[in-house]
Parts: structure tokens; C-alpha cells; sequence
């Protein structure tokens, strides 16, 4: 059996709920691998598993960030691998669940070292994408990361700014460093799998979940976070129905358009996931019920699981 599981999906697929029940059943250990869970901030807008359900497994990076603390990519697979080394030690496997396809990417690819880009080279960079235009820039581009330039595509502003910053500020090729890629797991240590229930199925429990929410305070929650005037940057700041739920507490907006606003920026967020895990994940196996009991007789049926 697989020492690391990785349960992936869209937002109200039903991840966490098929995690508790897989660790309950294999003695094993929850990661969270939610960009939005992290932060103890968000404990209702970012549907973090409750304290009871917390309680029935251990459970690693929930809540454990401030809104102000910005986690990066590379700072979680850090994190991560860390615990991932401790379960390990205790001979005990491990779950990592969540929304986030670039926590997953970087633990099963790993994550490039590229050091941080000084503002301003990317501030040069971008300068002469605005003035001079696409073509100065890639054939500026060609002549420092010749596989960089023929890789990006037409139009593509900001990965173009950033290659060229990239290999300016350091004087290394991005491309050459993407090549030293670190902290990816060995092939055979993990087995993953994607929730993928019908949309529509999905879509439904994803409004019903934010009628849930706002019953349990989540405009409370957004309003006591946009009270902080955090920068709007922030990863914390960006959650899904917070600008939305805010409205109201300030309002702006009445409960029925802060409802209807935040269940359509859900089902929009939704959609995004599903097409994320469809082109980045395409080999792993899907779980394709929507029904709680449905999805763990799919899930033991394809991992050979012993209920």
C-alpha cells in the first residue's frame, strides 16, 4: 500500500469528508493542501474541517498561518515535506487533501529554486513590454533563454516579463533553473486521485454550503478580516466570497445579493479547478460520484482499500 495519498478536487466536492474516512480507516495522518485553509482567519470562508472532525485524525497546516503572513508555493511544500518526514518517522501514512493544483504540482514535480526577482528588474522588464512591446521583449528574451522565448506563447505578458527578469537578475536562463527542480516525491511513495462529481451535483452543493456558511458566520468572519486593512495582495485577502460577504457587513450590498454574488464567484472558482485538474492531472484516476457514500465505494474500489 501507498505510504502518501493525495486527494485533489474542486471546492465542495466532498475532499475532506473522503479524507477523514480514509484516514479513520488506514490509521493515517491528514496535510492540508488548501492555500486558503492554511489561515486561521478563514476557518468558515475557507470551509476548514471542523474541530470535531479534526479531532477524529491528526490534522497538519489547517489554520496555522495569520492573514498576514502571505504563504508562498515553495514556503508549503517546505512545510509539507517536513511533515510528511514526521509521519513518516512514526511509520504512518499520509493524506494530503485539498483544492490548490499548484501545492499538488509542486509535490509530485517539485518546485524550481529560482531566488527572488528584485522589483526592479521585473519593473525594467515590464517597462519595455509597455513600451517597446511583445516582440523587443522575446527577442530580448531569445538571446538570454533561447528555450524560454520559443516556449511561451503569443501574448503571454507575464510569463514573458518574467522569464526576462528572471534571467537578467540572476544571470542564469529560467529555463535552466525550472531544469533543478527540488522536493518532489519519489514516484512510487505516493497514489493520487481527483474528486471530479457531475458539475451540476457540484455547483448545487456549492451554494447550499455558502447558505451554511453565512448561518455559521462567515459575513462576521469577512468583515472582522477586511477590519484589519490588510494589503489586498494577501493570498488571505483574495478568498473566494469575501469581497462579496464584506459588501454586506459594510452595507453595501444586502444579504441576498452578497448570497447570490459569492455562490456565483464560488461556482466560478469551481469551474476553474475542474479544468485545472483536467489538464494537469489527466493520469490520475477520478472519483466521479457525488454522494458521500458513493465516492468511498469508488475510492476503495480502485485503491484495493480494506473497508
Amino acid at each position: 500500500m501507498a505510504r502518501i495519498w493525495l486527494i485533489a478536487g474542486p471546492t465542495a466536492s466532498g475532499k475532506s469528508a473522503l479524507a477523514l474516512r480514509l484516514a479513520e480507516t488506514i490509521g493515517a495522518e491528514i496535510i492540508n493542501a488548501d492555500a486558503l485553509q492554511l489561515y486561521r482567519d478563514l476557518r468558515i470562508l475557507s470551509a476548514r474541517p471542523s474541530a470535531e472532525d479534526e479531532a477524529r485524525a491528526p490534522h497538519h497546516l489547517f489554520g496555522v498561518a495569520d492573514a498576514a503572513d502571505g504563504w508562498s508555493v515553495g514556503r508549503w511544500l517546505r512545510e509539507a515535506s517536513t511533515v510528511l518526514a514526521d509521519i513518516a518517522a512514526r511509520v504512518r501514512p499520509a493524506i494530503v487533501v485539498g483544492g490548490t493544483g499548484l501545492y499538488f504540482k509542486a509535490l509530485t514535480h517539485g518546485l524550481a529554486p529560482v531566488p527572488p526577482v528584485p522589483d526592479a528588474a521585473r519593473a525594467a522588464a515590464e517597462q519595455l513590454y509597455d513600451e517597446a512591446g511583445e516582440d523587443a521583449v522575446r527577442t530580448q528574451l531569445a538571446a538570454v533563454d533561447p528555450a524560454a522565448a520559443a516556449r511561451i506563447g503569443a501574448g503571454d505578458r507575464q510569463r514573458l516579463v518574467r522569464a526576462l527578469a528572471v534571467a537578467r537578475a540572476t544571470g542564469r536562463a529560467l529555463s535552466d533553473w525550472q531544469a533543478d527542480t527540488t522536493g518532489a516525491l519519489p514516484a512510487d511513495a505516493w497514489r493520487g486521485v481527483v474528486l471530479e462529481p457531475p458539475r451540476e451535483a457540484l455547483y448545487f452543493r456549492c451554494d447550499a454550503r455558502l447558505i451554511a456558511m453565512i448561518e455559521a458566520g462567515a459575513i462576521e468572519e469577512a468583515a472582522a478580516l477586511m477590519d484589519r486593512h490588510l494589503n489586498p495582495a494577501l493570498p488571505a485577502m483574495k478568498a473566494v466570497g469575501l469581497r462579496e460577504l464584506a459588501a454586506c457587513a459594510a452595507g453595501e450590498a444586502t444579504p441576498a445579493q452578497a448570497l447570490e454574488a459569492a455562490q456565483i464567484a464560488t461556482r466560478h472558482y469551481a469551474k476553474r479547478q475542474f479544468t485545472w485538474f483536467r489538464n494537469q492531472t489527466a493520469d490520475w484516476p477520478r472519483v466521479t460520484a457525488a454522494d458521500a457514500g458513493d465516492q468511498w465505494r469508488e475510492l476503495i474500489d480502485m485503491k484495493g482499500i480494506t473497508a
